[in-house]
Formats: C-alpha cells, sequence, structure tokens
C-alpha cells in the first residue's frame, strides 16, 4: 500500500454541523486533529496556524475551536426570542441519565436486556425465528431491531400458541414473551434523579427554554420517551407544566387542559392586565409515559411502579405505532404537534432522534414544505459525526431553513444561549412588577 493512500485511510474529516453553504468539518489524522475546513476549503484561523508552527501539535486547540464555531453557527439560530419554540426529544436526550444502575438506554441495548431476559442468544434466536424475523447481518447474525420483532409477534401471536422455549421450568410461548418484554421495557424506562448532579441537564435545559416574553407563547416540549426525567427536573426546579391532566387529584387527562395558562391577577395594580405566571411550559408525550394508566374511559396519572403492563399506557416499540396515534391521548398530543408546526414563525429543534417513526417525519416533511417560516434544527450525536445517509442530509445543503449539529444532549444544553434578559426567576418578576407600577 503506498503511503499517500494509507494517509487518505487515517485522515478522517468529521462532519459537526451542515447547512446551506456551510458543511463544518473536524479533520482527524491518526489519533490527532490537524484541520477545520468548509467542505474542501480549509478555514483554520491564522492565530491556529501560527501556534502550530511554534509548538507543533495543537490537536486540542484545533478541537476546541470547531465545536465553538459549531455552537456560534446554532447559537446565532436561538439567541433570539422565537415566537413559536419547538423541541422534539428521543432518547438522546434520557440515554445515560438515571441513578445508579438504571439509566436510560437505546433500543440496541434493551435488544440486548430482552436476551438476558430470555435465557440468551439461543432462545432469543428461537423467538426471532418463530415469529419469521429475517433481517440479519453478514456475520448471519440477527440485527438488533427490536422494534421488527415485537411488531411480527404482535401479529403472530394469535396464531401460534404453542411454546417457543423452557426457561426455569416455564414454558414460553409468543404472548407470554411479547409481555415480559414490555414489562422489561417499562421497568427500564422508570427512570429516577434524586442527585442534583443527575438532574442538572435537564433542569438547566428547562431553565433556558422557558426564558422567554411573557408576550409569546409558551414553550411546547414533545418527548418520544415514556421516562419522567422532564417531569422531575421540573418539580425540582419549581417548574409548573402544563401536560393536559387535571391539577387536581386524582390527575385525569383531558386536551382542553393544553389549553389553560397559568397568570397573576393582582388587583391592587394600575394596569389591569395579567401577568403570565414564570417557569411554565407545555409537555406532550406522543409514545404514552410509565405513569400514566387507563381506568375504564379516563386516562389517570399514578406511580409508575403500580401500574401493571396490560394497564399502561405506552405505545411500545411496533411498527404500528401509527395506528396507535390515532387513540386518546396519542391522537391529542399528534393533533397538537402538527398544529404547532404549522403556526408563523416556528423554529423546532429536533433532539436525539433517528425520524424512525413515519407519521411524524411525514409532519415535519409538510412543515417544511408548507410553511415558509418554519426553521428546522436536528441535534443528534454519533462519533464519526454527520453522514451523508442521514435523514436530511441532502436538504439542509440546499435549503436555508434546515440545520444538522452532531452535538449531545448535555453538550447542547451546556452550549445554548442563557439570555438573561428574560430571566423570570421571582426576583427578576419582582423588579418587573415594581417598575411597571412606577
Amino acid at each position: 500500500m503506498s503511503s499517500m493512500k494509507k494517509q487518505e485511510e487515517q485522515t478522517k474529516n468529521i462532519c459537526l454541523l451542515k447547512k446551506d453553504g456551510f458543511t463544518l468539518y473536524l479533520v482527524k489524522e491518526g489519533d490527532s486533529f490537524t484541520d477545520i475546513k468548509n467542505g474542501v476549503v480549509s478555514i483554520l484561523p491564522e492565530e491556529l496556524i501560527a501556534k502550530r508552527k511554534s509548538r507543533g501539535n495543537i490537536s486540542t486547540d484545533i478541537e476546541n475551536y470547531a465545536h465553538k464555531l459549531k455552537r456560534q453557527e446554532y447559537g446565532k439560530k436561538l439567541n433570539y426570542q422565537i415566537e413559536n419554540l419547538l423541541f422534539l426529544t428521543g432518547a438522546g436526550s434520557s440515554y445515560l441519565f438515571g441513578e445508579n444502575d438504571k439509566k436510560g438506554k437505546l433500543m440496541c441495548n434493551l435488544w440486548d436486556d430482552a436476551t438476558v431476559l430470555l435465557g440468551g442468544k439461543q432462545n432469543m434466536d428461537a423467538f426471532c425465528e418463530k415469529v419469521r424475523y429475517t433481517d440479519k447481518d453478514e456475520k448471519d447474525e440477527y440485527r438488533k431491531n427490536l422494534e421488527k420483532v415485537l411488531s411480527l409477534a404482535e401479529k403472530a401471536k394469535d396464531y401460534i400458541t404453542e411454546p417457543i422455549f423452557k426457561t426455569d421450568k416455564e414454558e414460553w410461548n409468543i404472548t407470554y414473551t411479547v409481555s415480559k418484554i414490555k414489562k422489561m421495557i417499562k421497568d427500564n424506562c422508570n427512570l429516577q434523579i434524586t442527585s442534583s448532579e443527575s438532574s442538572s441537564v435537564h433542569e438547566k435545559f428547562l431553565n433556558k427554554i422557558t426564558k422567554r416574553k411573557s408576550s409569546i407563547a409558551r414553550v411546547k416540549l414533545f418527548t418520544l420517551n415514556y421516562d419522567t426525567l422532564f417531569e422531575q427536573a421540573a418539580r425540582k426546579g419549581n417548574y409548573t407544566i402544563i401536560d393536559g391532566f387535571s391539577f387536581s387529584i386524582p390527575r385525569i387527562f383531558s386536551g382542553r387542559h393544553f389549553d389553560y395558562d397559568i397568570v397573576i391577577r393582582d388587583g391592587s395594580r394600575i394596569k389591569n392586565e395579567d401577568n403570565f405566571v414564570p417557569r411554565v411550559f407545555h409537555l406532550y408525550k406522543p409514545h404514552g409515559s410509565v405513569d400514566w394508566e387507563k381506568r375504564g374511559n379516563n386516562v389517570y396519572q399514578n406511580k409508575a411502579e403500580e401500574i401493571s403492563v396490560e394497564d399502561s399506557l405506552m405505545i411500545f416499540p411496533q411498527e404500528n405505532k401509527y395506528e396507535h396515534s390515532y387513540e386518546q391521548p396519542f391522537f391529542e398530543m399528534m393533533t397538537r404537534f402538527q398544529a404547532a408546526l404549522r403556526m408563523k414563525n416556528t423554529t423546532l429543534v429536533v433532539i436525539g432522534f433517528s425520524f424512525g417513526d413515519k407519521h411524524i417525519l411525514s409532519m415535519i416533511n409538510e412543515a417544511l414544505e408548507q410553511n415558509p417560516s418554519f426553521q428546522l434544527i436536528i441535534i443528534n450525536y454519533r462519533d464519526t459525526g454527520i453522514i451523508e445517509s442521514d435523514i436530511f442530509y441532502k436538504e439542509a445543503g440546499e435549503r436555508g431553513n434546515i440545520m444538522m449539529v452532531n452535538e449531545t444532549f448535555k453538550e447542547f444544553v451546556d452550549a445554548y444561549p442563557n439570555i438573561k434578559i428574560y430571566d423570570q426567576s421571582d426576583e427578576y418578576r419582582l423588579v418587573k412588577i415594581v417598575n411597571e407600577g412606577n
């Protein structure tokens, strides 16, 4: 192999950000970062070039500068008061968060847990074979697509009732296996954050995104995760969540609650206006939650550990998620999401979501085509950076309203602009009210 070809193989261009007219690459040769490029053109600043001449290896400086450029670019989009600000989060906003040994997982991790639950690879393979799951890699191993396996199992369980295998003197047929896997998923998603360190990221996120003018719409947070990490962080930070449930106990779901808001009515003030209470945001969970329970015709919020899998309201990983979204309360959530995407001057920030849900993807595509003031910012992380096969990769290079960013949820939260002028802490509001009265 020639030295030039060997060097090319060792050189990696890691795409950190892509938008119309700007594709930011961090160039890595071996273990060192050596350049920053916009497309094929080096944009390494003169001060770093001079530093390299005097010091040699400045890999850390180059890496830090590239990330600084990246964060400046998406910071420009978020460093002002967006009229309608929406967030859509997937597994990336829960991954590795949680207390003790129970932390947020990706779907591939849940496949591994299911394999252990079923008693090992041999039984998992037998389950896949029984439901006629055939997706395998080049090593003839089943691809870890738990969603597709469960979809096939749901279709097969009414027709195939004989046992697949035995573990600890139990016979596992398809119905029993599906039930056990769903319970495992629910248990794994019942995450807890109790220490200040583990809850700080979600609480910091809420703190930053709710710093808004009182005259514009509340921020809307849509999460496809079943866990309650955002709810726990909100309680810790004294935020009020408008989530479709009543404020009375027991908490019962009704879509009309999304139309409510919370204001301060102060009769002693000269101005006869309502002051919107700070630290309020809308929370929507289109795939359900570990603490939602179906009782009769009503949906209640309850302790997750007290809700059985049969009574839980979670759209488990299956290909028929689209059909479930037409049922309540999921239909209410999806209707609100679509309506929000159609509003003028809307920015949607997608965090840690793979766009695997076709019905959600179709709504975002509709907004891109039909809403001229719609902006889309995609925050996902991969060691190798953004790649050409990523959804919206081509569009991001051709349209002015799409930006793709290679960033973890924690890094995004840390870099998110902190607009202190709109800080709605109690101290800030007291000063504001006094000034308005003068």
